[in-house]
């Protein structure tokens, strides 16, 4: 790896520093280089390519906001036995603790860019003589993304679409239901699911989605802080539901009052928040199930027969 970093990199010295570390899906190293301090992300899958190339294109997306740190990444090398690795920026962090409110604060910010730049920008062609009324970072006006991102080793279906309902039952939870199928060809799950589809347009009436970058994947494990605030990371991004985001927030612990306060008084809860919610869990049990097994099944039985009631 050290004569690869030094080819890749330009650099004439490369020394591995720290422990290495790595989470259910890829392994990681930071290196010590003669032009600073690197951590490279190594998967020896054959799908590699395409989960780095996802995460650096979802990092460049959320460090062009301006809103809320995350590593800067740097290149995608191909591994000649297999595999690939991310190179990146290395950032000191440790676990979340005193930057909880301000993470809250700031996810609000990044979810709340995309609108803001198209405010902005209305306004803009609205007033004579100030300016194109072009940002730097393009305005979003539907659902999806330039790339494939991988939640966890998945791929997930970013074909651009107008409407987020259509978006989320098809290219989120009939992609998952659809790979459950394959594996399990399970009829409890099938069932449920020809029932649910005709609820779930119902959870949304009344409610104004407007396209929002998401981390895609924020649930505590891809949280920390460094010295000035709070840092994410491990992103799989997409334009979709500012509310979607907080589905897997709400499953594995990590996140407490201090960040859901300061985060919802940027962006208030909207009516059938709760059931949405839930809708937003389902996509990542069934995400789960298809990684790890059986082991969440029933908890996405579970909120198939809630939501069909």
């Amino acid at each position: 790896m050290e004569q690869l970093l030094k080819r890749e990199l330009g650099c004439s010295r490369v020394k591995a520093v720290g422990s290495s570390g790595g989470g259910c899906i890829s392994e990681g190293q930071s290196y010590s280089t003669d032009s600073g301090t690197v951590f490279a992300k190594i998967n020896h899958k054959s799908q590699a390519r395409c989960m780095f190339d996802g995460e650096k294109a979802s990092l460049e997306a959320i460090l062009s906001t301006n809103t809320i740190r995350v590593p800067r990444p740097m290149k995608v090398v191909d591994l000649e036995a297999g595999g690939a690795v991310f190179i990146m920026e290395h950032v000191d962090m440790k676990s979340l603790n005193r930057y909880a409110a301000q993470l809250g604060q700031q996810l609000a910010d990044l979810h709340l860019h995309n609108k803001r730049q198209k405010e902005k920008q209305n306004k803009e062609q609205q007033t004579v003589g100030k300016g194109s009324g072009r940002s730097e970072v393009p305005v979003i006006d539907k659902f999806g993304f330039h790339i494939k991102t991988c939640c966890g080793y998945i791929p997930q279906v970013n074909d651009w679409q107008d409407d987020w309902v259509s978006f989320y039952v098809q290219q989120r939870l009939q992609h998952q239901l659809g790979l459950v199928e394959q594996s399990y060809g399970d009829r409890e799950a099938r069932e449920l699911w020809a029932s649910l589809q005709l609820k779930i347009p119902q959870l949304f009436a009344g409610v104004e989605v407007e396209p929002a970058l998401l981390h895609g994947d924020l649930w505590s494990g891809n949280v920390a802080e460094y010295s000035d605030g709070p840092i994410i990371f491990d992103p799989a991004s997409f334009y979709g539901h500012a509310e979607y985001e907080l589905g897997i927030a709400g499953m594995f612990g990590g996140f407490g009052k201090h960040f859901y306060n300061a985060y919802h008084e940027k962006i208030p809860k909207a009516p059938g928040f709760d059931k949405r919610h839930q809708l937003y869990q389902l996509f990542h049990y069934l995400n789960h199930w298809n990684h790890f097994g059986t082991g969440y099944r029933g908890s996405s039985l579970r909120i198939m027969k809630e939501l069909s009631k």
